[in-house]
């Protein structure tokens, strides 16, 4: 087996003389068409992993799920967050401990601790499963069944459809992404066939006067697990850092969905894919709503650095992690209700 540094006939590098990422100035858009019909699976895997070693963000399009779809899981998402605070705090996050699931009022996450207080508001949800899921029976963390709103007639059947519907787009992207790495195109599968998948609704109100780093939509921060698919609305405001430390905009491009890479990710592949630091500040005067759907890994999978990776006499740069506990972690960093 060949590996990354080979790919499409480049020679492989003696350690240091790899040349330093380029800052880049736009991300860029990848059609997955061809990998969804089959036509040129290759040749998409080897766009999105250009993408993921050069930006760690990209938009993708013809993926399968139509507007009419996007559409409908916004308005329920707007459906929400229209209901009385009381109503949504029925259903707050912490009553669902361990397993992230409802409500997130204003500034309860803060993912830039001691630097920035999030302005937005959330509903989480995962999987749908039964009460009688063994996961769910052994009390294996984020492994729950859903909770959902009183009066609110159709909003579970939106919110679960669009679930279903990631879940499948996230299979053949996470297949890509092994073809990408020159592995076997289900190299993931069953790392992945439970994966923790959460799909979180955002609403993020307008700040107005001065805005500075003390209150923000959210801080900067990198994503934890696999991979996150965003829809976002046209209100813009997400901003992707490059390794000159400048921030780009990642304008909504109608009809597509922006993916970037997480934190999991980066360590299966020694930080070849490194994830990008992001932030959303919305100076729109409008409300802001986005959809990011959270793809990472079985609670049990073992995260360690793949062979292909790794250059002769280099070490892996991570130690060994199982994805469920390394998610853990990093929510007991940002909520307060599991600091408390």
């Amino acid at each position: 087996m060949t590996d990354i540094h080979t790919e499409r006939g480049i020679p492989r590098l003696t350690a240091g003389l790899e040349a330093k990422r380029i800052p880049f100035d736009s991300i860029p858009v990848v059609d997955i068409g061809p990998l969804r019909d089959g036509t040129d699976k290759r040749g998409v895997a080897v766009e999105i992993g250009r993408a993921c070693r050069d930006v760690g963000f990209f938009y993708i399009r013809n993926h399968g799920v139509s507007k009419s779809d996007m559409d409908e899981a916004f308005a329920a998402a707007k459906r929400f967050f229209a209901l009385p605070l009381e109503d949504k705090q029925e259903i707050h996050i912490s009553k669902s401990y361990p397993n992230q699931r409802g409500y997130v009022p204003l500034f309860e996450e803060n993912i830039d601790m001691g630097t920035t207080a999030d302005l937005k508001e959330a509903f989480d949800l995962g999987r749908a499963l039964p009460a009688d899921d063994p996961d769910i029976l052994a009390g294996t963390p984020f492994h729950a069944e859903n909770v959902w709103p009183e009066r609110l007639p159709g909003f579970r059947e939106s919110i679960e459809d669009y679930h279903r519907k990631m879940l499948d787009l996230s299979d053949e992207l996470v297949r890509a992404v092994a073809l990408s790495l020159d592995l076997p195109e289900d190299y993931f599968c069953d790392k992945m066939d439970r994966a923790i998948a959460n799909l979180r609704l955002l609403r993020y109100p307008p700040q107005t006067g001065q805005i500075d780093k003390a209150v923000l939509g959210i801080g900067a921060h990198s994503d934890y697990g696999f991979l996150t698919i965003l829809a976002q609305d046209s209100v813009g405001g997400l901003q992707v850092q490059n390794c000159a430390g400048e921030w780009i905009a990642a304008t909504p491009i109608p009809g597509t969905f922006v993916v970037n890479i997480g934190e999991l990710l980066s360590h299966w592949t020694n930080d070849l894919f490194t994830p990008t630091l992001h932030r959303v500040v919305n100076v729109s005067g409008r409300e802001r709503y986005s959809l990011p759907f959270f793809l990472d890994t079985n609670y049990d999978a073992l995260v360690e650095c793949i062979d292909n990776c790794i250059l002769p006499g280099e070490k892996p740069k991570h130690d060994p992690v199982l994805g469920g506990e390394y998610l853990w972690k990093r929510f007991d960093e940002t909520f307060t209700y599991r600091q408390s």
